[in-house]
């Protein structure tokens, strides 16, 4: 039997980007779920794990249905870390699905020492056994060195486009077709850039959070394969017996002075299309939750919010439900992903459509990563503005919600905001057009 695992308060703060490099650098099974470089509130986790031989044993933990004993270093426990695919999940929900074989479908670490810190408080622990605990504290105790800079991008290459904007234009016309014909009421089109190439994670990560700094983001290691997120999308928490989704749809970039930047927030707070696009999602997630839900207590927490990023404003709405007891992770998993903000609705049938159109894998992009616990709580957020980097390079994947209103110029342009900051972090741009 393991030890119960315990924390051990650090006597001084210590940056989590240093903490990751200087312990985890050249780990191949390492994370680092980062609250962001800046933050002022919520928690980043650093560590390293064993890889999780059987995925099937995360999706059977049962959700947590109470807090459980007070416990100081944060809401993650001990468990894993990791991330799930949009394919397999899109196949598991009964739609057709490519993959490819080159990747993971999912891909999970065990995890039972890390180090937890409070961006509140300005407090941070060393989580493990024992002995393990007291000998991680010492560890960080004795890296002195400040946050490490993210390493400055040598030349710069031209990402390859899947599609061009002409072909990507003309798909939107096919989403829209599909929505006339009533097969379809929202489309989230995708496509994908990509690099060859020798790709450093780590020094990706450092660059991606530098340029595109959010509450979400994180570095995944996984063998061969990294996840490399500045995602501002929360998909799934649960906490206590309630779960919690916050889809994102409607983005505008940031303006060049702070009156441009007010006025497109707030157009993007009153724009029609985007608003009905939002709607249509939460109602998608309230259906969603409502499976596994108690009867009458899914709702919705907030509608239509702008937040701002340093990159864009977005559109958020946040719905949340009690779970019935002995709900799974599985089971969560099965009635709400994929998530609908990357799918559209209705899901199965937008799905169905989606793998038509984009005629490729989407991998671990419009998936979902971060944190399942052993006693049942999670954080999950959405592998959007993301660096997939595998042995042959890296690449990143962009898209938005079609609906019958959509502008093919204004999404196309939707599509290089999105990805022009992860793709500038990998020492890329886009290809003329985007």
């Amino acid at each position: 039997m393991s030890e119960p695992l315990i924390a051990v308060e650090l006597t001084v703060w210590a940056d989590p980007a240093s903490v990751y490099v200087s312990l985890h650098g050249q780990d191949d099974h390492a994370f680092w779920l980062d609250a962001g470089p800046d933050a002022r509130d919520g928690w980043s986790w650093v560590g390293a794990g064993v890889p999780e031989t059987d995925p099937e044993r995360v999706r059977r933990v049962a959700c947590q249905q109470d807090a459980g004993e007070e416990w100081p270093a944060g809401p993650f426990r001990g468990g894993w870390v990791g991330w799930l695919g949009y394919d397999d999940a899109a196949e598991r929900a009964g739609a057709p699905a490519r993959f490819d074989e080159r990747m993971p479908r999912q891909a999970w670490l065990r995890v039972s020492s890390f180090v937890a810190f409070d961006h509140r408080s300005r407090r941070a622990w060393a989580v493990g056994a024992p002995a393990e605990a007291e000998h991680l504290a010492a560890a960080v105790a004795r890296i002195a060195s400040p946050r490490p800079p993210a390493a400055d991008v040598v030349g710069s290459r031209i990402a390859d486009a899947r599609d061009v904007p002409g072909e990507y234009a003309a798909l939107i016309g096919r989403c829209r077709d599909a929505i006339r014909t009533g097969d379809a009421y929202q489309l989230c089109l995708t496509t994908r850039f990509s690099v060859t190439g020798a790709v450093d994670p780590v020094a990706a990560y450092l660059r991606l959070r530098a340029l595109t700094p959010a509450h979400h983001g994180g570095l995944v290691r996984a063998g061969d394969v990294a996840l490399a997120s500045a995602s501002p999308e929360r998909f799934l928490e649960v906490a206590g017996g309630v779960v919690r989704t916050r889809p994102i749809k409607g983005t505008r970039p940031r303006g060049a002075d702070p009156r441009a930047d007010a006025a497109l927030a707030e157009e993007l707070r009153t724009n029609e299309k985007e608003r009905a696009e939002n709607v249509m999602i939460v109602d998608l997630m309230r259906n969603d939750l409502s499976r596994v839900s108690e009867p009458g207590s899914v709702g919705v927490d907030g509608l239509l919010e702008v937040e701002s990023y340093p990159a864009v404003h977005q559109l958020v709405s946040t719905v949340s439900g009690r779970l019935v007891h002995e709900t799974t992770v599985g089971d969560l998993l099965d009635a709400a992903f994929p998530a609908g903000s990357m799918t559209g609705a209705p899901k199965l049938s937008a799905m169905t459509i989606l793998h038509e159109l984009e005629g490729a894998p989407r991998g671990v992009f419009a998936g979902c990563f971060g944190w399942v616990g052993s006693d049942g709580a999670l954080d999950l957020a959405m592998v959007i503005r993301s660096i997939v980097v595998h042995p042959d390079g890296a690449y990143v994947g962009a898209g938005g919600g079609i609906t019958w209103r959509s502008d093919a110029a204004a999404e196309v342009a939707e599509v290089g905001i999105k990805a022009r900051g992860p793709l500038a972090a990998i020492g890329a741009s886009l290809p003329p057009g985007w």
